[in-house]
């Protein structure tokens, strides 16, 4: 069984403030070239997407300097969504599960807030100790079903500074997070093979085991 991660990139979809929006335009047609075409405008980080080392830290790793493996792994689900914050004393009751899985997607709800100006409402987000604790496990990524791993108002970006330079990659706007709590699967989160890449676009799915 098949679960798809991924939001549909088209005009007019969240992106972070500042970010240009997304655009599709007909390039050409069957009817006028024989053939049809989309042209389309948007930065690395549209849509459901993954960031590189790069994206944050001068000289790191981008996305193509990473083997195809880096981005295909077994998974788990923390159900996140009746918490503020999500701290390291939660996140201890997965010990175990986390130390035989290489992603941790975290489910907080706001996949059901995306396309709305709600999905920049404050969202539950790691503190500091949950992320220096997640360092400890061989992870690959951090996943979430909002924008960022760190809160709007953290301009700073505390845990992209922690977690990109020990390149755990993060991916940001997943969904359909929730049919995945309690199950055990392999995520798939492929890139494109964007050259010198600080992020790029993902199809994010699991297949369950």
């Amino acid at each position: 069984m098949i679960i798809d991660l991924t939001h549909p990139l088209k005009d007019n979809i969240t992106v972070y403030p500042g970010t240009i929006k997304p655009r599709f335009e007909v390039g050409n047609t069957i009817e006028k070239d024989g053939f049809a075409e989309l042209n389309m405008s948007m930065c690395t980080h549209t849509g459901t997407h993954i960031d590189a080392p790069s994206h944050i830290i001068k000289g790191a790793k981008s996305l193509d300097a990473f083997p195809v493996d880096k981005f295909i792994g077994r998974g788990i689900v923390i159900d996140c969504v009746k918490k503020k914050s999500i701290e390291l004393d939660y996140l201890a009751t997965y010990t175990d599960k986390i130390n035989s899985i290489e992603f941790i997607l975290f489910y907080t709800g706001w996949q059901n807030k995306w396309n709305t100006p709600n999905y920049f409402d404050p969202f539950p987000t790691l503190t500091t100790e949950a992320v220096q604790w997640l360092l400890k496990f061989k992870l690959k990524a951090l996943g979430f079903d909002a924008i960022s791993v760190d809160a709007m108002q953290e301009e700073t970006l505390p845990n992209h500074h922690l977690l990109l330079p020990k390149e755990v990659l993060i991916i940001e706007n997943m969904t359909n997070l929730d049919q995945l709590i309690g199950k055990e699967f392999e995520l798939n989160c492929i890139p494109l093979l964007i050259s010198a890449a600080d992020g790029s676009p993902v199809r994010a799915f699991a297949r369950i085991l």
